[in-house]
């Protein structure tokens, strides 16, 4: 009877397939073959010669060494999500992952049809505490965000752990907490506690044992998890000490067992393909930081050209939502709705969110609900013979009430042959346009609505809404076409401009 299959992963990224015999007479070694899971010949045979270059280099190794870290799952065990990563990891060309802040901004990544994301402690602590990413937000609170974030999508998410909350022990519970909240990997750095915002002043980093160490337990705690977690080493000693420094850490993460390296803040393009030059068959992270930070800003293409898998853009979510929601702010203080082109309509709202997916399916279960209710209903007899006396008495009194006749635009016109000058008079057939200008001069509104439906205006301009537009109608019924009847700013500075056409 054949055992069965064992995945193992070691430091060449790449999964070797081992068949073990169970029958304990055999003698003959038992057959490896590599698992190819691209269909490009091309890529199988760089794939293979990355495989058949670490296998010589390791064999070089063993006489120096009698311990190799090695991590085994089961076939058909360890996490799905790990997994997935490491198929994009193995595809060609680099990887670009938006980082998200919570499950929305999650959702909408996978949306917009990228095949990872990140997430980013500095945005969670921005939208969860509203503090800044000084060490302020817990290993439960970021667990706890991860999770969320986790089970509303289907794309790999690869959490940001910040320093692993403390010494080697929490670094080890820190991993497993974000393998059950269902990250595919983990980012750990080697920053002192309480940590600094990347890129930011008052970086220091622990020395370099510890924080070999700190990988090593993060190894370690996958292992007795039987999980494959994927994880990402990051150093911020190219600030703190200096940038050979922070090359021989990403070293000596290699060596213990990372599977991605990552330095913040290399300052150029050369630092840059430094970095990349070292532990050659372990992928390397780039940050790129938008609006303003110490590393150059490349394409993907040049992130490809210089040796990088990953790219993470770090504050392009939050940092549009924060601008988004205070011209909102704005707009609304100024007396005013946010214009239609600055956000999605309710229908596209809803469609994001999925309420015609709940709506279509909860049709599967309307046969059972209207059954219930039928009951209910039928149950209570005296309760259906009281509501039809009421109804009977409801409607006696509905006859003796005044009857109440309502005019429309058609109705107005054949009773007012007379040219007579009434309360509606001229309205029906005159248009107003609403104009707003900001104080950047730059147009923000002009529309147009029916002068008869006053009602209107103020739900779009909430700021007309103490202003008697019904009796400056009166005053220039008869008035010529653009007539203008409001000219004034809002508290904001905004000119607001209403015209009779």
């Amino acid at each position: 009877m054949m055992a069965p299959a064992v995945s193992c992963r070691d430091s060449s990224r790449a999964t070797v397939s081992v068949v073990v015999s169970s029958n304990p007479k055999t003698k003959t070694h038992p057959p490896t073959s590599l698992v190819l899971p691209f269909s490009n010949s091309k890529s199988q045979l760089s794939l293979f010669s990355s495989h058949h270059e670490f296998n010589n280099n390791n064999r070089n190794r063993v006489a120096q060494t009698s311990r190799k870290i090695v991590t085994c799952s089961v076939s058909g065990q360890g996490n799905p999500a790990a997994k997935k990563l490491r198929l994009i990891l193995d595809s060609p060309g680099v990887h670009q992952g938006p980082a998200c802040f919570d499950a929305l901004s999650a959702l909408l990544v996978q949306r917009a049809g990228f095949d990872y994301c990140f997430t980013s402690g500095f945005s969670i602590s921005a939208a969860r505490l509203g503090l800044p990413d000084t060490g302020f937000i817990s290993y439960g609170e970021m667990v706890d965000q991860g999770q969320q974030i986790t089970q509303a999508v289907s794309i790999p998410v690869i959490g940001d752990a910040d320093n692993g909350y403390g010494n080697p022990m929490n670094v080890k519970r820190t991993v497993k907490g974000y393998i059950a909240a269902g990250f595919a990997g983990i980012i750990l750095e080697d920053q002192v506690s309480p940590k600094a915002c990347g890129h930011t002043r008052g970086r220091k980093v622990v020395s370099r044992e510890e924080a070999v160490v700190r990988i090593k337990a993060a190894v370690d705690a996958r292992e007795e998890t039987g999980s494959d977690i994927v994880i990402v080493a990051r150093t911020d000693s190219r600030q703190a000490v200096s940038l050979e420094e922070s090359l021989w850490r990403s070293r000596a993460f290699a060596d213990a067992g990372a599977d991605i390296l990552f330095i913040d803040a290399l300052a150029s393009r050369e630092e840059m393909k430094s970095f990349c030059e070292i532990s050659p068959l372990v992928p390397k992270m780039a940050n790129m930081l938008e609006g303003g930070g110490k590393t150059p800003m490349l394409t993907p293409f040049e992130l490809e050209e210089v040796g990088y898998k990953l790219a993470a853009y770090p504050l392009s979510l939050i940092g549009v939502s924060i601008r988004a929601m205070q011209d909102s702010l704005a707009a609304i203080k100024g007396g005013r709705i946010p214009p239609p082109g600055s956000m999605p309509s309710f229908e596209e709202i809803k469609e994001i969110l999925g309420f015609n997916t709940y709506y279509e399916e909860e049709k599967r279960y309307a046969t059972s609900s209207s059954q219930m209710s039928r009951q209910r209903a039928s149950s209570n007899v005296y309760g259906i013979q009281r509501r039809t006396s009421d109804d009977t008495e409801q409607r006696s009194q509905r006859l003796q009430d005044p009857v109440v006749e309502v005019i429309t635009p058609e109705v107005y016109s054949s009773n007012g042959t007379d040219n007579s000058r009434g309360p509606f008079s001229g309205i029906w057939s005159r248009t107003l346009r609403v104009k707003i200008t900001g104080r950047d001069g730059f147009e923000k509104l002009d529309v147009r609505i029916p002068a008869g439906f006053l009602d209107g205006i103020t739900n779009i301009v909430p700021a007309l809404g103490g202003v008697n537009i019904k009796e400056l109608l009166d005053n220039a019924a008869e008035e010529p076409g653009g007539k203008l009847l409001l000219d004034f700013n809002d508290t904001i500075g905004d000119m607001i401009q209403v015209f009779l056409e």
